[in-house]
């Protein structure tokens, strides 16, 4: 993989010079609370590193889906507030992200001084790429540097167009750090490898399932993929979420997996209910072997404990380990327990280990296992693109942009 250029890896003089930074801090809130900071903290070392050069940081994010109206629900302006806590300094905010308010913040900014723009969203052309939407987020600063990993999936104006647009355009230190450790995925990853996968669908992970196939050694798969697996094998599956469109798309994929010489871990037992919206004791839950079948009307939630047991013991030889997809229903306890089981095992292996995704974030944050995997990647979809091959266009643009040699 060729990277993009950094910003610290030349002499590029950064005092007094306005930065424009694209960070995602796509975070969740309650009213004016941010309930997750950890995206704030990841931009932390870019945002500290550029200002203890005497750089101006102009920072750039989105929130939600504004759909190119102004929605004060999706504001970033308390955002900036838990971004000063964490920084330990004052973090300006301007109302808009272009116009004479962005200007204006923008030039009153002092050497080491932090300012946070309002919703990029909140503009049409943003998510349309639109290259005069761009020309006014460029005209904000000098220099340009994308650390926001999560949108890099994405052809904004912020993440693409703008890269033509400023002197000089770099990747960040946490964009750099992801791209380099999802990298060693795919470049002759020690082995054994494992990879476990879950959530709803197949579909949205097939490119990196085909991509990785030939590389891993072992697929665990749980959570509503499996379940379209189990059915393509003849389960019975009683009411659970299964995929029919994929059935023979689970079974090509079996296919695959033995052809290359991997073995497929399905479930062998599952957790059951007969209904997701009633609470104990209305709500009834059991565990039932695979092979005896899901009743009919009930519905698998969760890995059960045998399977459990065979995913803890396969991921604990692992030399390498990818894990996306939570194993079960994983907003609704007790229904986490084997996702919270495979974060367990997952931060007790020895190898090099990577998870994505949000619900697979949330279970190993859960059980405060973080310090314990190698890589806790800060964006679900864009891992899984860069994975399954696909270019990522804001990378791209950070390869094809800027008008002046660094």
């Amino acid at each position: 993989m060729i990277f993009p250029p950094s910003f610290r890896d030349g002499s590029l003089a950064l005092r007094g010079r306005r930065v424009i930074v694209r960070v995602d801090f796509n975070v969740p809130m309650a009213g004016e609370r941010v309930l997750d900071a950890t995206r704030l903290r990841e931009a932390a070392p870019t945002i500290e590193t550029l200002r203890d050069a005497g750089a101006r940081v102009v920072l750039l994010s989105h929130r939600g889906r504004p759909r190119g109206v102004a929605d004060p629900g999706l504001s970033l302006r308390p955002v900036a507030g838990a971004l000063s806590s964490i920084l330990e300094r004052p973090v300006a905010f301007a109302a808009d992200c272009v116009g004479t308010a962005a200007r204006n913040a923008a030039a009153a900014l002092g050497d080491g001084d932090v300012l946070l723009c309002e919703n990029l969203r909140f503009h049409a052309g943003e998510e349309a790429n639109d290259p005069a939407f761009a020309a006014e987020l460029a005209a904000l600063g000098e220099v340009y540097v994308n650390d926001a990993f999560g949108t890099a999936h994405r052809a904004h104006a912020s993440t693409a167009a703008i890269c033509r647009l400023v002197g000089q355009a770099f990747s960040g230190l946490l964009l750099d750090r992801e791209l380099r450790q999802l990298g060693r995925l795919l470049d002759e990853p020690p082995r054994p490898f494992v990879l476990v996968t879950g959530g709803a669908k197949i579909r949205g992970k097939i490119g990196a399932l085909r991509r990785l196939l030939p590389l891993v050694d072992r697929v665990l798969v749980g959570g509503g993929m499996s379940n379209t697996f189990l059915a393509a094998r003849g389960a019975e599956l009683g009411s659970s979420l299964v995929e029919s469109e994929s059935l023979d798309l689970a079974r090509e994929i079996e296919t695959e997996t033995a052809a290359g010489g991997a073995e497929l871990l399905l479930p062998l037992d599952v957790v059951v209910t007969d209904s997701l919206e009633a609470t104990p004791p209305e709500r009834r839950v059991r565990t039932v072997p695979v092979e005896d079948g899901v009743p009919p009307g009930w519905l698998a939630v969760d890995i059960g404990p045998e399977t459990r047991a065979a995913f803890e013991a396969a991921i604990a030889g692992a030399a390498t380990l990818f894990w996306n997809g939570p194993m079960g229903v994983f907003e609704t306890p007790p229904f986490d327990a084997g996702s919270l089981a495979v974060a367990r095992a997952v931060a007790a292996c020895e190898g090099f280990t990577v998870i994505g995704g949000g619900e697979t974030v949330a279970a190993v944050r859960q059980e405060d296992l973080s310090v314990r995997i190698d890589h806790v990647s800060t964006g679900g979809g864009a891992s899984l693109a860069l994975l399954a091959g696909e270019k990522l266009p804001a990378v791209e643009a950070l390869h094809a942009g800027g008008r002046e040699e660094a």
